[in-house]
């Protein structure tokens, strides 16, 4: 994403999430609806579109964390205020809405940061792919994945859903899984690739700052290349592929991160990455 600014500030409070950000450069934004699951709203969707593009923007950034608060992840957008209200809506609102879930999902992939989901209880519709399009899924053995689309009979290929769950997880189990909405349980989720971390029970959001907090000390710029050609790639032919990483490749060898590895291998030191 650019960085570049117009007139629109910055984005003093936001009031359909929660942001914290550590002097690190670690940012957590966390869905803030305990009684609801965390259900998503319209507003949340826009504050999670708007929000991503905006710390991308600003690159003080170094790794996100997000998280659920409560007793689950994410139950996914919410019956009344979502699915209720789309009844209604014509067919020009309803795909303004559905690209605006998209937008979410492309803003995670595309941020230039690594994003980390710290998964327990439910995860679910809209939040299963939310944590899907996270870099890292850690998750404490309470969670459980579910793309409930089809059950409310609706495509299963939800919000990108049909493009990343194979390249995850492979074709057969995402058929399985987009088609019949059943949940899937932390130890087979582990199984099957859909979960990057399994941790013990309640220690999900500590393992993901953990994560993000050894991310954020690391060279971003090399994180932040490595997210952006492991998207690019998915659909590119191999000569293409080889081409963007000899570019991004011979681009990075002119940073300052490349030199100090050099410099701290010569001095037998730790590497002091300055992201650039």
């Amino acid at each position: 994403m650019s960085p570049f600014t117009g007139s629109t500030p910055r984005t003093s409070a936001w009031h359909h999430l929660r942001l914290d950000v550590t002097p690190t450069g670690v940012a957590t934004v966390t869905l803030a609806r305990p009684e609801k699951l965390n259900a998503l709203t319209f507003g949340a969707y826009a504050d999670l579109r708007d929000l991503l593009a905006e710390l991308s923007r600003e690159r003080s950034v170094r790794a996100l964390v997000l998280a659920g608060e409560g007793r689950g992840f994410c139950s996914g957008g919410d019956v009344d205020e979502i699915i209720g209200a789309t009844l209604s809506m014509d067919t020009a609102q309803l795909l303004d809405f559905n690209r605006m879930t998209g937008q979410v999902v492309r803003a995670v992939r595309e941020c230039p940061f690594p994003v980390i989901a710290a998964v327990h209880g439910v995860a679910a519709g809209a939040g299963a792919v939310l944590a899907l399009a996270a870099d890292f899924r850690v998750a404490d053995p309470s969670a459980r994945f579910a793309f409930l689309f089809t059950r409310v009979g609706l495509s299963g290929g939800d919000m990108g859903a049909a493009y990343l769950l194979p390249r995850v997880v492979g074709l057969g189990h995402a058929t399985r899984l987009l088609m019949l909405g059943e949940p899937v349980r932390a130890p087979e989720a582990e199984r099957i690739g859909l979960i990057s971390e399994l941790t013990d029970e309640g220690r999900a959001d500590e393992a993901a700052q953990s994560l993000a907090s050894r991310l954020a000390e690391g060279p971003a710029l090399a994180y932040a290349q490595t997210k952006a050609l492991l998207t690019a790639e998915l659909d590119m032919p191999l000569a293409a592929a080889v081409e963007l990483d000899a570019a991004t490749q011979a681009l990075l060898m002119h940073g300052e991160d490349y030199a100090e590895f050099h410099a701290a291998f010569t001095e037998k030191r730790p590497p002091k990455w300055r992201g650039r």
